[in-house]
């Protein structure tokens, strides 16, 4: 399957990263704990897995869910359901939960990611967008370093300012993910100047890298998908909002309509995935940054940068590697798909994909359509080349796709 070199690297590698590997598996142990501890708090039982049809009246499972993912997030509550259809549609959902007309969002960690734009949008649009209700939007850029420019943010917040908004993750751009103990300095700082804004952090990839979260440092409202970090590669679609009570039900609001909320909603058969998603979420997050570990460590080996280096702190899922020209990366992306269990056959090829500003190339051969906490990869095609990994549910699938990638640009004549 793979040649001498290949395997060689592979062994290397798995020895630069032992002792990182072994300090993985104590943040899942711990992570583990924290959620089981939380099913038994609510008393979880089988009873809590049966579906619902209809308005879903009275659907103990579902309530049930919500008060364990508010215990594990460490808020005050928590809403939980199939029927966000993105991580996009959840976060979407949250900003015009708190937002009216006339208010401003304030992103302080620079651009958004791609799919946002559209939500985000501009005055008149026509879209229904953020600014097409009169929502104003501004953001602050990123120092060159990666941290945050504290004196713009303090300059740019007024009394028109009502959520500040903070991207957990790196998107698609070359920087850091930022650690849970520096979103708490952000909150710390802008609550200063402003103690009665809204913080929100779109928590995407972020779920259970770390020991704690977002809404235990102070975050008012976090947001993300339940087909990456925390559906544990068994919710079929859906989201989760977690927060401050208020912001959580406003949300709710907006996600069905005003005086229903969270009341209602048929789970259509898809409570018992998402508690078991949710109690495998811990172990399968830890393989799948084992995974961006080892990864790191190999194509460092080659020559290649990544970030975060193999021995940085982690704080998401996903993998930056910036090769030289677009036929490594269209390689790469290939290879990983090459490695899937399901659509291996599959070559994919960068195209328009809807909400992204630049072609695109994803290696997405899983079990759950786009689900990024299985093992995925995609790139704008765009300098400077940069493929961005993230997932997989086991560390073994992890090891297959990084090797198989290479092996494919090793036979490209690219290494």
């Amino acid at each position: 399957m793979f040649n001498e070199q290949v395997l060689a690297l592979m062994e290397k590698a798995e020895k630069v990263v032992g002792e990182r590997m072994n300090e993985i598996d104590r943040l899942i142990d711990r992570n583990q704990w924290k959620v089981i501890r939380a099913f038994q708090k609510f008393k979880v039982s089988d009873y809590h897995f049966a579906g619902s049809t209809g308005y879903g009246y009275n659907d103990r499972g579902r309530e049930v869910l919500d008060l364990v993912y508010a215990d594990v997030f460490g808020a005050e509550a928590a809403l939980v359901r199939p029927h966000f259809v993105s991580g996009t549609h959840t976060i979407g959902t949250a900003l015009f939960g708190v937002l009216r007309p006339g208010d401003e969002l304030l992103s302080i960690t620079g651009r958004p990611y791609d799919t946002l734009h559209k939500v985000i949008g501009k005055p008149g649009d026509g879209l229904g967008s953020l600014q097409d209700w009169g929502i104003g939007y501004g953001e602050v850029e990123l120092l060159e370093d990666g941290s945050p420019n504290y004196e713009e943010i303090a300059r740019r917040i007024t009394p028109r300012t009502r959520v500040i908004g903070i991207q957990r993750s790196r998107g698609y751009s070359w920087r850091a993910s930022f650690t849970v103990e520096q979103i708490g300095e952000m909150v710390r700082f802008v609550k200063e100047i402003k103690p009665d804004v809204i913080v929100f952090v779109d928590n995407c990839y972020g779920e259970f890298t770390e020991l704690n979260e977002p809404t235990e440092v102070g975050a008012d409202l976090i947001a993300g998908s339940l087909i990456k970090n925390p559906g544990g590669g068994l919710a079929p679609t859906g989201g989760y909002i977690a927060g401050k009570r208020e912001y959580v039900e406003l949300a709710s609001y907006r996600l069905t309509a005003p005086g229903i909320g969270g009341e209602v909603g048929a789970m259509l058969g898809t409570t018992r995935a998402l508690f078991q998603g949710l109690y495998l979420a811990p172990h399968t997050v830890g393989q799948a940054v084992k995974g961006s570990v080892f990864a790191a460590a190999l194509f460092a080996e080659l020559g290649f940068t990544t970030h975060p280096r193999w021995n940085d702190p982690r704080t998401d899922l996903i993998q930056a590697i910036r090769f030289t020209g677009p036929e490594h990366l269209i390689a790469f992306v290939q290879g990983i798909q090459q490695a899937a269990a399901v659509d291996a056959h599959v070559v994919p090829e960068p195209w328009d994909m809807p909400g992204y500003e630049h072609p695109v190339i994803m290696a997405a051969g899983t079990f759950i359509q786009g689900g990024s906490l299985e093992l995925s990869a995609d790139a704008p095609i765009r300098e400077p080349y940069i493929a961005y990994m993230q997932g997989g549910l086991t560390y073994s699938h992890c090891k297959l796709g990084v090797l198989t990638a290479i092996q494919n640009m090793i036979d490209r004549k690219l290494l």
